[in-house]
């Protein structure tokens, strides 16, 4: 919260998927990107509200099981947080961003009319059963004979007996209910949903999110602004295509967010025209 004596925008900052925290942080990597975007913003008197999500760090002991664990859990907290910043007087407006599938999260959330913008930053434009099944696809053909039949089923809500062990780890049956809930969103059919202010942030050497998905996103929304950022990558750290040396940001809290990042935002906000 930066110091101030009128109303101000606030942001809701939306980590990523696994045990990310508020920081952008998790137990194998630190690299403070969602606490120097949040830095970033209050130096430009934007307040922001960032948070661990429900089972990690801080917020641990509000984990749920794991076979109850759905997407709209995540989706239902984040719409919580705009309820509770809506009941605050001292903001002048609630922007929404979510990061990676943070994104797809926010998307969702950002329909309640509280939220007055949306920003999405690497977030991904198709439903997440497809970049699954390109990555089962590239691996040995026995692993995507035995994948398929598995995904289908979960694409089509249904739940599955029996894994084979190599595949227990992805499609284990405690953890399909979120899996189920998760791939029956496409992020283009949300992000057309939003008749408000949208922007959407892309990095070039993001190995983990590339930039057909902006496009994706950009097309479903022809009103939303779109923003691409040379040379940076999924944390929002400048780098190359080199995927060695890209993975290294990923544990390097000391290098500074990508040049250009937090104006594209600030502008964002801040344009009465949006």
């Amino acid at each position: 919260m930066p110091k101030h004596s009128d109303k101000i925008p606030v942001v809701l900052i939306i980590a990523g998927s696994g045990p990310t925290d508020r920081n952008g942080n998790n137990p194998m990597m630190k690299n403070n990107s969602l606490k120097m975007l949040a830095e970033g913003l209050g130096n430009h008197g934007i307040a922001s509200v960032r948070f661990d999500k429900r089972g990690i760090a801080k917020s641990t002991e509000a984990g749920v099981e794991e076979s109850n664990l759905k997407f709209e859990t995540y989706i239902e907290d984040t719409k919580d947080w705009v309820d509770l910043l809506e009941k605050n007087d001292g903001f002048s407006e609630i922007v929404v961003l979510g990061h990676s599938e943070g994104s797809l999260i926010g998307m969702i959330a950002s329909q309640n009319p509280m939220v007055d913008r949306f920003i999405s930053v690497a977030g991904v434009g198709e439903p997440a059963a497809k970049p699954l099944e390109r990555q089962l696809k590239a691996q040995p053909s026995f692993v995507w004979e035995q994948s398929a039949p598995i995904l289908q089923d979960l694409e089509m809500g249904k739940k599955v007996d029996s894994v084979p062990q190599f595949l227990y780890s992805l499609f284990r049956p405690s953890v399909q209910p979120y899996l189920i809930s998760w791939f029956k969103y496409d992020p283009q059919v949300e992000l057309a949903k939003l008749d408000k202010p949208v922007l959407l942030v892309q990095g070039t050497t993001d190995i983990q999110i590339d930039m057909h998905n902006v496009e994706k996103l950009h097309a479903s929304n022809p009103n939303s602004e779109k923003v691409i950022l040379e040379g940076m990558n999924h944390i929002l750290k400048e780098a190359g295509m080199d995927r060695m040396k890209n993975i290294e940001t990923y544990s390097n809290p000391d290098l500074p967010l990508k040049d250009g990042l937090i104006t594209a935002i600030v502008d964002f906000i801040k344009n009465p025209d949006n």
